[in-house]
């Protein structure tokens, strides 16, 4: 006689939520990565052009660009990676993976640090720029015209992104830290039966006791 199979269970709103947040946020980084790499460009050149009436040398002025270049490319390379990570997660939520939902609380640990030093970094600069000695002059002027030579919506784009990608992130682990999500992550696992262990004949084992003749000797 054969029973129905028992219906899966229902996907719950909040793990359709983490995981629609993360896969925002995954496009969020690929476009991030390419703004950053266009507008590289453009500073480089608004930097290079200011720099002329300063009196740092060309080897100085040279060394700030490749770190402006450096600094760039890293903060690029790191959204593009980040954008697999993200995407990745987000498919292994809606499958039910527990070990993803584990995955997914430490890395939104890691990229809410990571945000919350970037805001620091951003408001700390503005507070206090950066004071060098008399003998480091023409670096402190360099270094001074780095912010103006960004668009003036860049800074203020990468701070609000931050914040962002913050809040993303503490979003997505408090919605899957939610009853609904613990008691879908916890059926999910009970609805897959284990493997049947294959049962094995044990092999025929001769008696070793000598053979009795029919007949009775007389």
């Amino acid at each position: 006689m054969s029973y129905p199979e028992p219906a899966p269970p229902r996907r719950p709103a909040v793990v359709l939520s983490a995981a629609t947040v993360l896969l925002v946020m995954a496009v969020g980084a690929l476009a991030y990565t390419v703004v950053d790499l266009v507008v590289l460009g453009g500073t480089v050149d608004a930097f290079r052009s200011a720099a002329r009436d300063t009196s740092a040398s060309p080897q100085e002025i040279d060394d700030v660009v490749n770190l402006l270049r450096a600094s760039a490319v890293l903060s690029a390379l790191l959204a593009a990676l980040s954008a697999p990570v993200l995407a990745g997660l987000a498919l292994g939520l809606l499958t039910g993976r527990n070990g993803v939902r584990v995955a997914t609380w430490v890395v939104s640990g890691l990229g809410l640090l990571a945000g919350c030093c970037s805001v620091a970094v951003v408001v700390g600069e503005r507070a206090a720029p950066l004071r060098l000695g008399s003998d480091e002059r023409s670096l402190a002027e360099l270094l001074g015209l780095i912010g103006d030579a960004y668009p003036s919506w860049w800074i203020p784009l990468n701070a609000g992104l931050s914040v962002a990608q913050g809040l993303g992130y503490l979003v997505v682990a408090t919605l899957l830290a939610l009853p609904a999500a613990n008691i879908w992550f916890g059926r999910h696992r009970s609805t897959v039966p284990p493997a049947p262990t294959p049962f094995t004949p044990a092999p025929h084992q001769p008696s070793s006791a000598p053979p009795t003749s029919p007949y009775q000797p007389r």
